[in-house]
């Protein structure tokens, strides 16, 4: 027990540090109340629709990211994409008797497959891969259905197209999940057995990017003859598969003034699944999106009565169409629209990659000189990061996982990459690239290419608003409890807002360290890094995923940075896109690491990786140094100044990322202008034709051994200063005659069916003709004569 001379001298210390803290809360507290008012006055209440998009998806990887610190190992003990056996005889043989049975020109040309066609996909189950074998469906993994459409890319870009929404965007799988036990068993073994093609009508006129705004697309809850329903009014466009659809599910913004639902439902997006032919639906009238073949058409209804049971998931799932949107889209952006990338990846890096060996100017194939080797290289590249981020992807799907944000990176990212590789292919292969027919296989990729990157939210909507706008908020650790306590009312709500404050603050302490110390490590580490050392696989791993983790750091600095912006982050578009730019690179890097840690012992991969992994390092710094350059808001200069300490700390010594050195860049070319291991693993999804059947990548791809070998034969006669043995000179005129055969390309006696009526003169002939006629000279063509 203390002596009263010893309780005080302990008392006045106590007295004095109960004093300490209790100003020191009294400070935190006042500090905290004026950051709560200040972030409340410049945070806008959050919408219903962005309070349901909040509560739509999983988060996983995309959340790792914003934390600054990923884990490569976590993605490879995670995701191990794999097909069984039954998926791999399907694509081995029901995808290439569809591809044999299929003249893509033909298709393009009539605007229409032929009802042989049509009935094959029905039959053998092209409309059915997600549906589950109890319905009567394939019941694919989601890696089976991406390399289906990746196969059908590299025939038919059409026929992927026509595959793809029936195993996307389609209302089976929305069926499955939600529909009643009666619209199972009424639509389900339908869908199965293709006697029902269906469509997803959402895109309306005044509602694109925006498709949950559902203007012009409206229904009011109503009740007739005691039963009841919804009297819609809808007008859709856009829509693929309309014109020959047997059903289709319509996005409509349900309204219940009456309150007729009772509380069995909600209004809200609601979708409803009608059958051709229902009283007041009009489908049939077509777009015809650039030069494709594939169906797509408008959907439109006025008041058009709908029973309740019509309602996907009956009565009880009115209001809760978002929910389903958002599982659907995951896989359509994710997964669909992507696989035609990767066909064109394919497709371009190997057939054009063989072309290029076939084709010669100057006596020299075309594969020796730089610029076709820049070309050649960065496809291939971008080709490996598009095959990869799907790989990765299909995984992450058939892990049961619906990733938003992670689907919008991989939607604008691998058709924008699509675009550029075969932009080119389209610039290597030149004349042969641009003259349509049966030989060209180039044509159609490049005119669709656009339309991927249109659909399903366009790549410049998604890039500079979806990414970040719903990364920032539904993947940060923090933000999200950081918005509900400045939305809450609750008498504690400035208390939950300072303990997140407190961790959001942590946070960007954490990745401001990080950065600099990352910073400093990677930017020695790319200095003194030897040129062949991508040639070590364990080296390769582990020198790119600490590239990633210092841009993984510096991009959570970043992001957290955005708050000093609070609610105006939504308008400044341009710092967005270039943080989705960075975060995009940052997703596709680790999955390109993630591809190469699972298919390791390829002859090629280190060279192909390497280069891949260079141009997205550079991608990310360009982006990152961009978006500290031009930081906006108020508090914008100091975000830069933050932003530069941490991010580049010795200034332009820790801006290391340089692009791919030409050694590597000629390398990697050769990869794919002659046989080798990489190159047949590029060519394990392309169609190729029975031998014998005339068939342009067939055909290219076939030669490239035979043009090889002849280019040694002739270097060796060169060198030697001798004549070619009989063998050899049997080498070179067979390969001098394959090369003849693939250089041509396809000419037509007429273009038109009225340049094909008996007796037709061009125009500009009869002009000619008749100028002849009244001048001294009578007769056209007298000169020779």
């Amino acid at each position: 027990m203390l002596s009263l001379k010893q309780t005080f001298r302990v008392a006045p210390r106590t007295l004095s540090a109960v004093n300490v803290v209790s100003n020191d809360m009294s400070k935190r507290t006042f500090f905290t109340k004026m950051a709560y008012k200040a972030s409340k006055s410049v945070m806008p209440p959050i919408s219903n629709t962005e309070q349901v998009a909040l509560g739509c998806g999983t988060i996983g990887f995309d959340r790792d990211i914003f934390t600054g610190s990923p884990s490569l190992q976590d993605l490879v003990d995670t995701y191990q994409p794999k097909l069984s056996s039954e998926e791999q005889s399907f694509l081995d043989k029901e995808c290439n008797e569809l591809c044999a049975m299929i003249n893509d020109y033909e298709v393009t040309t009539k605007k229409d497959f032929t009802k042989e066609q049509w009935d094959y996909m029905r039959t053998a189950g092209f409309f059915s891969m997600k549906i589950p074998k109890e319905w009567g469906g394939k019941g694919f993994s989601t890696a089976c259905v991406s390399a289906v459409l990746v196969k059908l890319a590299t025939h038919c870009t059409d026929a992927n197209a026509t595959v793809a929404v029936p195993n996307s965007l389609g209302p089976g799988e929305l069926l499955v999940r939600y529909g009643t036990d009666k619209q199972k068993e009424y639509f389900l073994p339908r869908l199965a057995d293709g006697t029902l093609i269906p469509c997803f009508g959402l895109t309306g006129p005044h509602s694109g990017s925006d498709a949950t705004s559902l203007i012009g697309s409206s229904g009011v809850v109503e009740e007739r003859d005691g039963v009841l329903g919804v009297r819609a009014t809808f007008k859709k466009r856009y829509i693929t598969l309309a014109p020959v659809a047997g059903v289709v599910g319509i996005g409509l913004d349900l309204k219940d003034p009456n309150n007729l639902l009772g509380g069995n439902g909600e209004e809200g997006f609601t979708v409803a699944l009608l059958e051709r032919g229902h009283e007041g639906l009009d489908m049939g009238p077509r777009h015809i999106p650039l030069n494709s073949a594939f169906m797509n058409g408008t959907v439109e209804g006025e008041d058009v009565w709908i029973p309740m049971e019509s309602i996907l998931g009956g009565q009880e799932r009115a209001g809760f169409g978002w929910h389903m949107f958002v599982e659907c889209l995951a896989e359509g952006r994710g997964v669909s629209l992507p696989a035609g990338s990767i066909g064109a990846a394919r497709s371009v890096a190997s057939v054009v990659g063989a072309y290029t060996r076939v084709r010669k100017q100057f006596k020299v194939p075309i594969a020796e000189f730089g610029g076709i080797q820049e070309a050649l290289a960065d496809a291939a590249s971008d080709g490996l990061v598009c095959i990869a981020g799907g790989d990765l992807m299909n995984a992450i799907v058939d892990n049961h996982e619906a990733p938003m944000v992670i689907s919008s990176i991989m939607k604008q990212n691998c058709t924008e990459r699509g675009r550029r590789i075969v932009e080119k292919g389209m610039d290597i292969a030149a004349g042969s690239a641009i003259c349509r027919g049966d030989n060209n296989y180039m044509a159609q990729a490049y005119m669709s290419l656009p339309i991927a990157i249109t659909v399903e939210g366009a790549n410049i909507m998604t890039r500079s608003f979806q990414v970040i706008g719903q990364g920032l908020t539904r993947c940060h650790p923090h933000m999200l409890e950081l918005i509900y306590s400045l939305q809450s009312d609750e008498p504690d709500a400035v208390d939950k807002f300072g303990k997140q404050l407190k961790k959001v603050v942590g946070h960007g302490a954490e990745n401001f360290a990080l950065s600099i110390g990352r910073g400093i490590k990677s930017s020695f580490q790319v200095k003194t890094r030897s040129k062949d050392a991508y040639k070590h696989g364990d080296k390769l791993l582990s020198h790119h995923e600490d590239q990633l983790l210092r841009l993984s750091a510096n991009f959570a600095l970043t992001a957290d940075l955005c708050f000093t912006l609070g609610g105006k982050l939504k308008f400044e578009e341009l710092l967005m896109g270039r943080l989705a730019d960075a975060m995009g690179a940052i997703f596709l890097g680790y999955s390109t690491l993630h591809y190469y840690h699972n298919n390791r012992g390829l002859e090629g991969l280190e060279a192909v990786t390497e280069h891949a992994m260079l141009r997205l390092e550079r991608e990310a710094q360009q982006a990152l140094e961009a978006a500290q350059q031009n930081f906006p808001g108020p508090l914008g200069g100091v975000a830069s100044g933050v932003m530069g300490i941490a991010c580049f700390p010795l200034g332009g010594f820790t801006k290391p990322y340089k692009l791919p050195s030409d050694e590597l860049t000629k390398e990697v070319s050769n990869l794919f202008t002659k046989p080798s291991e990489i190159n047949s693993m590029y060519t394990e999804l392309i169609y190729t034709a029975p031998e014998g059947e005339r068939h342009q990548i067939s055909e290219l791809l076939r030669a490239l051994p035979l043009v090889c070998e002849a280019d040694a034969i002739a270097s060796a006669v060169r060198k030697e200063k001798r004549e070619p043995t009989a063998d050899e000179q049997a080498t070179l005129s067979k390969a001098e005659a394959v090369r003849d055969a693939l250089i041509q390309v396809d000419v037509y006696e007429h273009a038109t069916e009225e340049e094909a009526t008996p007796g037709y003169v061009r125009p500009a002939i009869v002009g000619t003709e008749e100028m002849f006629s009244t001048s001294d000279v009578k007769n056209f063509g007298s000169f020779a004569n």
